[in-house]
């Protein structure tokens, strides 16, 4: 399974673990990623796909981010980013899965959970 982070990225899970497949396409920043098996695609001569290695999938959900970005959320603050991706990141995983399945996810998970406005503000 392939796997891709955002340059410049920092943290516990800004990089992928040491026996993750990293698909990026041709951008200079993705050289030189060490221990991790690489392959890139290059688009500008017209490849998108080499075996297992293509970017269609981060592609896909950077432009599903995108269209709530323009079509919902208008404003993304940097504050908050992380939050936005991870809600996206979870649509994403259960997108294969019956409505209802979903909502089912949703409300367990927000069992024993509150986030009170000042504490999201802060």
């Amino acid at each position: 399974m392939g796997a891709c982070w955002p340059t410049g990225a920092t943290g516990p899970q800004a990089r992928p673990a040491p026996v993750a497949q990293v698909f990026t396409d041709g951008a200079r920043a993705y050289r030189g990623m060490g221990d991790f098996r690489h392959e890139a695609v290059n688009h500008s001569v017209g490849e998108y796909v080499r075996g297992m290695a293509h970017t269609n999938g981060i592609e896909s959900f950077w432009a599903m981010l995108k269209r709530a970005h323009q079509g919902t959320f208008h404003h993304l603050s940097a504050k908050h980013l992380q939050r936005y991706v991870n809600e996206f990141v979870g649509r994403h995983d259960v997108r294969e899965r019956d409505t209802v399945d979903q909502m089912a996810n949703v409300v367990a998970a927000m069992v024993g959970k509150r986030l009170m406005y000042r504490d999201l503000i802060a």
